[in-house]
């Protein structure tokens, strides 16, 4: 297992941290916070996409990066088929029978009937769903979510929660950035409150909603701007 993750005074330049926390297998994990707060930033630290310049990430385990993946709000689609999408994943990663497990990711999230369909084609909801699937085919440990249906419509969003709700039903570990406060109690067991990048609160879900214990996570429950 290469969880908990621990950051230990992370901080990245004047705009995160510093930021000291362990993330453990199991609870689902939500980046809560207002647009700025530094919610994106966090996740690609965290996902080692970024280096902090102090501080330090640490799993428990080494060559952790081959047991997490993280989904963006806007894919990257290569010029290929969806199914060539997941099957570049894997080839990446090495992984044996590539085809059965790339066409078995598109059957989780529902797109195995447009497998040879190019991915750049595909509507907004079907390729947040591929790059779920590539994901999916991946097994990891550890799935980091910025954002994933920020730009989508109520149905492909549902589609979007049912199959990150599998992901959770598998063991994955689910850390996820969004400033949804619907999805946050729809998803999350537990908040990670982000305010000018540092954490003002973290509680389990229900008690962060009904007895929020910072004025600025009580302001951005009830919708007010957070420098009002």
């Amino acid at each position: 297992m290469i969880l908990p993750l621990r950051l230990d005074a992370v901080r990245f330049r004047d705009i995160v941290g510093p930021l000291s926390f362990d993330l453990e297998a199991g609870d689902s994990t939500i980046v809560l916070g207002a647009n700025g707060a530094g919610k994106s930033l966090l996740l690609r630290l965290m996902h080692g996409l970024i280096q902090p310049t102090g501080g330090a990430v640490r799993w428990s385990a080494a060559h952790a990066e081959r047991h997490q993946a993280m989904v963006f709000q806007k894919p990257v689609m290569l010029r290929r088929s969806a199914l060539d999408n997941v099957l570049y994943a894997l080839e990446l990663a090495g992984a044996p029978q590539a085809r059965s497990q790339s066409l078995a990711a598109l059957d989780e999230v529902g797109l195995r009937a447009l497998a040879h369909r190019p991915a750049r084609v595909l509507s907004g909801g079907e390729q947040q769903r591929l790059a779920l699937a590539r994901a999916w085919a991946l097994h990891p440990e550890v799935l980091f979510l910025d954002e994933p249906t920020a730009s989508l419509d109520p149905s492909a969003t549902r589609e979007i929660e049912a199959i990150i709700n599998a992901f959770d039903a598998s063991g994955t570990k689910i850390i996820m950035a969004t400033h949804n406060l619907g999805q946050a109690r729809r998803l999350g067991d537990e908040v990670i409150y982000l305010h000018q990048g540092r954490v003002l609160e973290r509680a389990p879900v229900d008690r962060f909603f009904s007895q929020p214990a910072a004025p600025e996570a009580a302001a951005f429950i009830k919708g007010q701007l957070p420098w009002a």
